[in-house]
């Protein structure tokens, strides 16, 4: 049995450029061993806000030696008799959570039944794709057609980060980029009709765009314009800006007499009203800028605020570098859980792959009081490792816990190979495309993501594409993502698979202290999944969780 323990040399301010990768990194746990670090004791205090650190700073913690080969007894004197928190799988609500945690001065023991990072939020090389998928016939290797299988980073979740989004934001203020390289995402589009003759253009985020998209006619362009002039303008805090802004555009006295909107309690459509925007003008407003994954919104209560804030968050991404508001980590998604699993270790977490939870232990009152585990490498004779430990919470992926969730819905997802660019989105490198549910006569959008060589996922010459949505019916599921599968063109190599089902908890955790995650969605943005972490922080902790927005001048993008 081996187990890791960082050392100085592999501390941040030694290497404060270190890429996160499963090729190589010293802090990535492959096969079976355990991860360890001695952190330093953690200021006093209760401010929940997330620290903000220098850009080098000294590692909090104190350093010991790696030690390879060690017997079990070596291995279990390094698992504490207790832990505040257990935490059950590394994808990426996970690991975000535990490194929070561990910032905070919990003391965080985290586990993963596989040997690897990531869950189904990991990038996995060609070959790994083509066997889950089981696209190849035995005694070939088709993925030799494409180069070297490690050059290939390819992601099992579609998903893209808003530059000012949550996500965002909780990476910077934990600096986990320290670890991560960025490069921002080429371009933004929303498609309008169908087939050959649908339009793609780009997602017009200020007025002077507005005013040259395709997607719109003349006097249509005036009213998208001054609508996206008031949300430039629009300051909840200042009721003066939510009428003043609507005059300055011109707007016909019959529109200003609605002007007034309760934007607490009232849905979205008396925003639209407000500028008369057309129906095809609110279909991609609502899903390419708001990033609403259905109409539900439109007619819910409350929702006013919520679309105005979330157009606004598009739109301050938009400024942020340019060319679109997404960006993307190099070499994969895969490397956003390992950061956050670093920072965890930093702190104190302790990290265990290969992993297999035999039992959960309850107290008299029904709440979680400790686990019963097995570490073992696979292939490796006897027993393996097993031990025992008290713990007062557990936070776990869906699969550990399969008796405590529902499935609310299934996810179909296509895994595209691609030698070309996307036609009509100016050979854009990568771009988040959105067909909107009303266009091809559903209930849910379509997702585009497509990444390349320009984030080293893949070598030049090659396009990642994925395509993914709600399923809503029982068969024939690439019926429904035949839209986006057309809208790619030709197709070198299609990975799909079954439905995929998403889970949510049924309960909140709160009875037995076992909190769950949600499954991740089929939008290509992380949105849902940060709020997903501030529900169980909330859940789990009794508050919000406060997170430092992003410090002014913080530039994540890689240059060209």
């Amino acid at each position: 049995m081996r187990y890791f323990s960082e050392t100085a040399e592999d501390s941040p301010s030694r290497r404060p450029s270190t890429r996160m990768s499963s090729r190589g990194s010293p802090h990535v746990l492959a096969s079976s061993f355990l991860a360890t670090l001695t952190a330093s004791p953690h200021p006093a205090g209760g401010k929940q806000s997330l620290p903000t650190f220098s850009s080098n700073p000294t590692p909090p913690f104190n350093t010991q030696q790696a030690h390879f080969g060690s017997t079990d007894s070596a291995v279990m004197e390094d698992i504490a008799p207790s832990y505040d928190l257990v935490v059950l799988g590394t994808g990426l609500t996970e690991c975000i959570l535990s490194g929070v945690m561990s910032v905070k001065g919990k003391k965080v023991l985290h586990m993963d039944r596989n040997d690897h990072y990531g869950g189904e939020s990991s990038s996995v090389n060609l070959e790994t794709l083509f066997k889950k998928y089981g696209n190849y016939q035995q005694g070939t290797e088709p993925w030799k057609k494409y180069g070297r299988p490690n050059d290939w980073n390819i992601d099992l979740v579609p998903k893209l980060l808003m530059s000012n989004g949550e996500l965002t934001n909780i990476l910077v203020s934990t600096d986990v980029t320290r670890y991560i390289e960025f490069r921002q995402v080429a371009g933004s589009y929303v498609q309008q009709g169908q087939g050959s003759k649908a339009t793609v253009a780009k997602v017009p985020s200020d007025a002077g765009e507005a005013l040259k998209s395709p997607l719109m006619g003349l006097f249509e362009k005036r009213r998208a314009r001054s609508f996206l002039n008031w949300v430039a303008a629009f300051d909840e805090a200042n009721p003066s800006t939510h009428n003043e802004a609507l005059q300055e555009t011109g707007i016909g006295s019959e529109s200003r007499r609605c002007a007034s909107v309760n934007y607490a309690t009232e849905d979205a459509t008396p925003v639209y009203d407000k500028f008369g925007l057309e129906a095809s003008t609110r279909d991609f407003v609502g899903h390419s800028m708001a990033l609403y994954t259905t109409d539900e919104y439109v007619d819910k209560k409350g929702m006013a605020k919520d679309c105005v804030e979330r157009i606004r968050l598009y739109v301050n991404s938009m400024a942020r570098y340019g060319k679109s508001p997404y960006i993307y980590p190099l070499y994969g998604l895969g490397e956003l859980p390992q950061g956050f699993a670093r920072l965890s270790a930093i702190y104190g977490g302790t990290y265990m792959l290969n992993t297999n939870v035999e039992e959960i232990k309850y107290g008299s009152d029904g709440k979680v009081e400790g686990i019963r585990a097995t570490m073992k490498e696979r292939g490796e004779e006897g027993d393996g490792f097993k031990f025992e430990t008290k713990c007062s919470k557990i936070l776990a992926d869906p699969s550990y816990f399969p008796d405590k969730v529902q499935v609310v819905g299934h996810m179909l997802k296509a895994i595209c190979i691609l030698n070309h660019p996307i036609d009509k989105t100016d050979n854009a490198d990568s771009l988040q495309l959105i067909i909107p549910q009303s266009q091809v006569g559903r209930k849910h959008d379509i997702y585009i993501a497509m990444v390349s060589s320009a984030h080293n996922v893949c070598p030049k010459g090659y396009y990642i594409a994925i395509v993914s949505t709600i399923a809503e019916t029982d068969a024939n599921h690439h019926l429904e993502l035949q839209p986006g599968l057309e809208r790619l063109g030709k197709i070198e190599e299609q990975f799909m698979g079954p439905p995929i089902p998403l889970y949510a908890p049924k309960e909140s955790g709160e009875k037995d202290n076992v909190f769950i995650s949600r499954s991740y969605d089929a939008s290509s943005h992380f949105e849902t999944m940060t709020d997903d972490v501030r529900d169980i922080y909330r859940r789990a902790e009794g508050q919000e969780l406060v997170v430092e927005g992003l410090k002014e001048g913080t530039n994540l993008v890689a240059e060209d």
